[in-house]
């Protein structure tokens, strides 16, 4: 197959824009992406275009991309919308290439974008409701929650404020790794502690401020073991990615010394394994056949972003990934290894935790800071000698684990 590079890549700052609706936030990115890779919205043959949240709280249920790109000028040319929860950008990233890689394309776009922060804080929390079956709320409520028993909960852990049931579930997926693996709540403080120093580097990132281990043990709780800075916020933002075939990039005359190369992009749904069958996590397997199609494997990543919806989720992705066994994830965030300076540097963007999370547009947020590392271009957060880079996004729940879950490879 021939190879498909990323050749431009634009994002908005992540935060609460107010002052921004949908097609301005989507325009900025997209603009930035098409500058960055010197080439005018004509040479786009086909859009993906990812979003989540705009029927929930706009009641735009449809052509949510026709709508936002239109404003911009971009018109006549497929635009295909994409909905898969948080893995709706990295979704759309991943239909793009396949796009390319079919031949019915040689320039793409992928583009994530969202607009969740409102005053109706009822509203803008419920916007998480349907990731999961609504058929069966109660029944997946308890069997989530039923992974954390085992594990005392303190007095005085758990927030009275609104928050996503999906902190819960996070929180019942920390207590269940703590039980069995032995995991502390100290480790999960160090990933948190970790990202929101990366974050201070990061002009895009929705806060900027450093917190030191105790420092992130002392803030509000939220649900037992987690505290306020171990979770990602409510963001708007978006982020884009135009992609190209190697024919492509002569014919268009791109510099070929800032184009990355997209050596795997693999989706996979989640499954009804058992909670104790780890190995088939469905990250786990897309990450399996994620290096398979590129030919390499864990010890091969030089830095990585992963979906830290909690600090405990970045703590069990870094083990589906391979960067550590099943049940070292919380030794090694505390030793230092995924900073920086460490073995694996991971989230030198800051993480969803700091950097935001406006579902939509996560997963190109995503492609969009390991792109920048991989030039060589993250400045104070940069990783020395980036080479090979890996993006991990999920998307909903089904079952006990992630309904989608995105894995991608680049490398320059």
């Amino acid at each position: 197959m021939e190879d498909i590079y990323i050749v431009g890549v634009g994002m908005t700052p992540f935060g609460r824009l107010l002052d921004k609706d949908l097609k301005t936030l989507t325009r900025e990115a997209v603009q930035a992406a098409l500058d960055d890779a010197g080439l005018g919205k004509e040479k786009l043959q086909a859009v993906f275009f990812g979003n989540a949240s705009q029927g929930h709280m706009e009641g735009q249920q449809m052509i949510r991309g026709q709508i936002a790109l239109r404003a911009m000028g971009i018109e006549r040319i497929p635009v295909f919308n994409v909905e898969n929860a948080c893995a709706s950008g990295s979704s759309a990233f991943a239909l793009a290439v396949a796009q390319l890689r079919a031949g019915q394309a040689d320039v793409a776009l992928a583009v994530g974008a969202e607009k969740m922060c409102s005053a109706d804080k009822a509203r803008m929390f419920s916007v998480f409701d349907s990731a999961w079956d609504l058929s069966t709320v109660e029944e997946n409520r308890s069997n989530l929650l039923r992974m954390g028993e085992g594990i005392d909960v303190p007095e005085g852990t758990c927030s009275t404020r609104p928050y996503s049931v999906f902190m819960d579930v996070y929180a019942a997926m920390a207590r269940a790794h703590m039980r069995r693996w032995g995991t502390t709540q100290r480790q999960i403080a160090a990933v948190s502690a970790k990202n929101h120093a990366h974050s201070v580097h990061n002009p895009n990132s929705q806060y900027r401020s450093a917190y030191t281990v105790d420092e992130v043990l002392a803030a509000p709780p939220i649900v037992y073991p987690l505290t306020l800075p171990m979770c990602s916020p409510v963001s708007d933002g978006a982020a884009a990615a135009v992609v190209c075939s190697g024919a492509a990039l002569g014919r268009l005359n791109i510099d070929r010394r800032r184009a990355v190369r997209v050596r795997a992009c693999v989706v996979q749904s989640g499954s009804d394994r058992r909670e104790e069958d780890y190995e088939s996590h469905c990250t786990a397997l897309a990450a399996k056949r994620a290096y398979e199609a590129a030919g390499l494997g864990p010890a091969d990543v030089s830095v990585a972003e992963v979906h830290d919806a909690t600090a405990m989720g970045e703590i069990i992705q870094i083990e589906n990934l391979g960067f550590c066994a099943f049940g070292e994830g919380g030794a090694l965030s505390e030793r230092g290894d995924t900073r920086l300076v460490g073995r694996i540097p991971v989230n030198p963007s800051g993480g969803l935790e700091s950097k935001g999370h406006p579902v939509g547009a996560t997963g190109i947020g995503q492609i969009f800071e390991l792109v920048t590392q991989l030039r060589g271009e993250a400045g104070a957060r940069q990783v020395d000698g980036a080479r090979v880079a890996l993006a991990e996004n999920g998307g909903g729940l089904h079952g006990i684990e992630e309904a989608a879950a995105v894995v991608t490879i680049l490398s320059c």
